[in-house]
């Protein structure tokens, strides 16, 4: 990725264990990280010479099968290990919830974040999206994905016939 001063680089999506080392290189920010595993191979392998890598904890916040991520009860113990590693920086908490998931999802991340606020210096909640993001707001998320908003809906790639 080229170098633009001024610009962060956030990984959003599943990380594969396989794919931390070009992460650790690469991006300010990793939104997804779900279990120590990956926390600590973004550790290891992150560079000396960049700063600490910004990490937010991923809540599965809907318990959707599909989905990555800890659950709420479970955030604690990884925040504890991320927040030890040397080469990252916890910053918070990211979610998607279910589309249309009633707001007691996003109430229950909001409670999680303010645990940690707690226990850690964290500054992020990284939760909603261009269909949500008003309701994501009022539930306390410092931070949207307005991808939608600004690009508009994706295209489905037409099968090869």
């Amino acid at each position: 990725m080229t170098a633009l001063p001024g610009l962060e680089w956030h990984l959003i999506g599943p990380l594969q264990s396989n794919k931390t080392r070009l992460a650790a290189e690469r991006f300010q920010w990793v939104q997804t990280v779900d279990r120590a595993k990956i926390a600590r191979r973004l550790s290891e392998q992150r560079p000396a010479e960049l700063p600490a890598l910004n990490v937010l904890i991923q809540v599965n916040a809907s318990g959707e099968q599909t989905k990555s991520g800890v659950s709420v009860s479970e955030v604690a113990d990884l925040a504890e290990i991320v927040a030890s590693l040397p080469r990252l920086r916890l910053r918070g908490l990211m979610a998607i919830p279910q589309p249309g998931a009633p707001r007691a999802r996003y109430h229950e991340v909001y409670r999680a974040y303010e645990k940690l606020k707690a226990a850690f210096e964290v500054d992020t909640l990284s939760v909603g999206m261009s269909d949500d993001l008003e309701l994501a707001i009022a539930e306390g998320a410092t931070m949207v994905r307005i991808g939608t908003a600004i690009f508009g809906q994706r295209r489905k790639e037409k099968s090869a016939a």
